[in-house]
């Protein structure tokens, strides 16, 4: 099974701590005997940073988040951050486990507003904790170590606006150009999704609108409007392709497909489809309803859903 985002954020995390525990833990032990001398300090840092792999900055820190040292960068010292007080900063906020070492979560940065983490570790000495040694990371330089996640095919209910929902009894579908011509301009995309290369569509009811995703151009957008729709010319346009064998949705289920959104479409004057989504690859349905709330899910669970379930047996 392939991870989920938060699994592989995860695993990335893991694989990353892995990397940088050791060698800040030996270079805390270096600067422990040298705390409170700034000059001492930054000597041990300069030394050390090579020894931290993909680091972007290196410095030191009392417990009260306060900088007692220089920050080492890969340009040398940047001496203007001595004093610095980094109490306030996300990763100073994070409780450091009993065993010393903290990879924060990621957070945008101070100055130059990027995603970042840093790794805290303790500094200590016979007498106690002295402070920490940081480590900041641009996420620009970090290794990629997780797989990419794939995306959830659970059936995922996600609400929009709460002012568009309260008003939706007070709204009633206006027939756009696209309801006039439905049959054809749906048999349009049919025949795009079947025998023309199209892999992914967003369907815009209400402003009589196709946006389409080729398997020859995938990383481009176009988009089929009102005149392109009422023509079945445009068919022309893209050359015949085989339906892809590995497409998660089958062939014949396209046209099913389609007709159901027809239905959902037309079947309330306030509760209506606005938009919805087909991608052949994952096998997802999107929907969009008047209400502003979007449903994903797989095309057989939302073929198995009757007209009656969305809108009630009234409809």
């Amino acid at each position: 099974m392939q991870p989920a985002w938060k699994d592989s954020i995860y695993l990335q995390r893991e694989k990353l701590a892995c990397l940088l525990r050791e060698p800040l833990a030996r270079l805390a032990g270096q600067c422990a005997p040298a705390w409170g001398e700034r000059e001492q300090l930054n000597g041990m840092l300069m030394a050390g940073f090579a020894g931290i792999p993909h680091c972007a900055s290196l410095y030191c820190v009392g417990p009260d988040g306060a900088q007692v040292s220089d920050s080492m960068e890969p340009a040398g010292l940047a001496l203007e951050h001595f004093g610095r007080d980094r109490s306030q900063r996300p990763y100073m906020k994070e409780p450091v486990p009993n065993w010393g070492f903290l990879l924060s979560d990621a957070y945008i940065s101070l100055f130059k507003l990027r995603p970042s983490l840093t790794a805290l570790q303790i500094v200590r000495s016979d007498a106690g904790v002295l402070g920490y040694l940081g480590a900041d990371f641009d996420l620009r330089d970090l290794p990629v170590t997780a797989d990419l996640y794939e995306e959830p095919h659970d059936w995922r209910q996600i609400k929009g606006d709460p002012a568009i929902r309260g008003a939706v009894m007070y709204q009633c579908r206006v027939e756009s150009r696209m309801d006039q011509n439905q049959e054809q301009a749906l048999s349009i995309l049919e025949e795009l999704l079947t025998e023309r290369g199209v892999f992914q569509c967003v369907i815009h009811f209400s402003s009589s609108q196709f946006t389409i995703w080729t398997a020859g151009d995938p990383f481009r957008y176009r988009i089929l409007d009102q005149e392109a729709l009422g023509d079945p010319d445009i068919c022309l346009v893209y050359p015949p392709q085989p339906y892809p064998a590995d497409a998660a949705i089958p062939l014949h289920d396209v046209a099913r497909i389609l007709d159901t959104l027809k239905a959902l479409r037309m079947a309330d004057e306030n509760i209506y489809l606005r938009m919805a989504s087909i991608n052949i690859f994952n096998g997802m349905i999107s929907l969009t309803f008047s209400c502003d709330g979007s449903h994903y899910m797989r095309y057989d669970e939302f073929l198995g859903k009757s007209i009656s379930f969305w809108f009630g047996t009234a409809a």
